[in-house]
């Protein structure tokens, strides 16, 4: 008899051991995204979205696309009730993809603590903004990664000195 496979509690899939033990995460959950192959830059993505001037595109990475724009931008709504910036400003916004067969939209986020007691209701308001903009489903993935400061655009935005 075959040992079970372990399952990820949070997406529901087989778990790949080899991929976690050395620290590799698929590009998307169901396959390869459009115009992967290019890095993204979840940062210069952040401070289009706010209109700020682009910066230089380094090699192998890509732009977003204009539905990636409207998204962040209406995630600038979408606010941290603790911290009361938004999920932008605070770089929790890690990735778009646009996903094919069913569409829709799948989002990867980050939460400022671990166990952040807002969860759910940030994704809610996530799933919402997003939805209101592209007319097709949106999912919501918390990823496990540490938040930090210096993953915002700004860091500044919340007033402390390093």
């Amino acid at each position: 008899m075959t040992d079970p496979k372990p399952i990820n509690p949070h997406t529901g899939k087989v778990v790949d051991e080899a991929a976690e033990l050395i620290g590799r995460r698929d590009p998307a959950p169901d396959g390869p995204t459009p115009g992967a192959g290019a890095a993204f830059d979840a940062d210069a993505a952040n401070a289009a979205a706010r209109g700020a001037p682009p910066a230089a595109t380094g090699a192998g990475t890509r732009a977003p696309s204009q539905q990636e724009l409207a998204i962040r931008s209406a995630l600038e709504t979408v606010m941290d009730p603790e911290i009361n910036l938004s999920v932008i400003d605070l770089g929790l916004i890690r990735e778009i993809h646009f996903l094919e067969s069913p569409a829709r939209t799948h989002i990867k986020m980050m939460l400022t603590t671990p166990f952040c007691p807002y969860a759910p209701q940030l994704m809610a308001e996530v799933k919402t903004a997003t939805e209101s903009v592209v007319p097709q489903p949106c999912e919501v993935e918390i990823l496990p990664d540490a938040w930090s400061p210096e993953m915002m655009p700004d860091p500044g935005l919340l007033g402390w000195s390093y």
